[in-house]
């Protein structure tokens, strides 16, 4: 790769990076082809967008980036793929289930809505992150709960009194 094409390559990676909240920096080397396509259709179904990546490369668009990626660089050793996507926990969720069948994808960290998490013990927090569909759902339910129990409570009132 020439030293332009190393420029162009950085400038699209801080491209990305800078419209991105949901980035995940994942180790799949040595996965089968068979394992790496059912990788690959997962991230497709789910929108999330993957990519292998030279570690030297992503580090300089991390440094160029607007968004601050802390102590993210550090991971950036062997073989790295980077999850692109918008769901807080979609990533994580695709890794844990590929790990059910083998022991890659392993997470070597994430950057989440300027939250960082590094290594891969920190998989199980990143799947139980909640979509801010699920939060919305959460506190409608929460809403309409007291709603629905002074009605019940006036229609059973209205029940007794007849």
């Amino acid at each position: 790769m020439t030293r332009e094409e190393k420029s162009i390559a950085i400038q699209d990676l801080t491209a990305q990076l800078a419209d991105t909240k949901v980035l995940y920096v994942a180790d799949i080397s040595g996965l089968n082809a068979s394992t790496t396509s059912d990788l690959r259709r997962a991230c497709f179904k789910a929108g999330i967008k993957l990519e292998v990546v030279k570690n030297t490369l992503l580090a300089k668009a991390m440094e160029a980036s607007e968004n601050e990626y802390g102590d993210l660089a550090t991971v950036l050793k062997g073989n790295s793929a980077l999850m692109i996507g918008e769901v807080a926990n979609g990533p994580a969720k695709i890794i844990k289930e590929l790990r059910k069948k083998a022991d890659k994808p392993v997470l070597k960290g994430a950057f989440i809505n300027d939250e960082i998490y590094i290594g891969d013990n920190q998989l199980d927090a990143l799947v139980a992150i909640k979509s801010k569909e699920e939060v919305i759902a959460e506190i409608i339910g929460l809403l309409q709960s007291p709603a629905q129990r002074v009605i019940s409570a006036l229609q059973n009132q209205n029940k007794d009194e007849e």
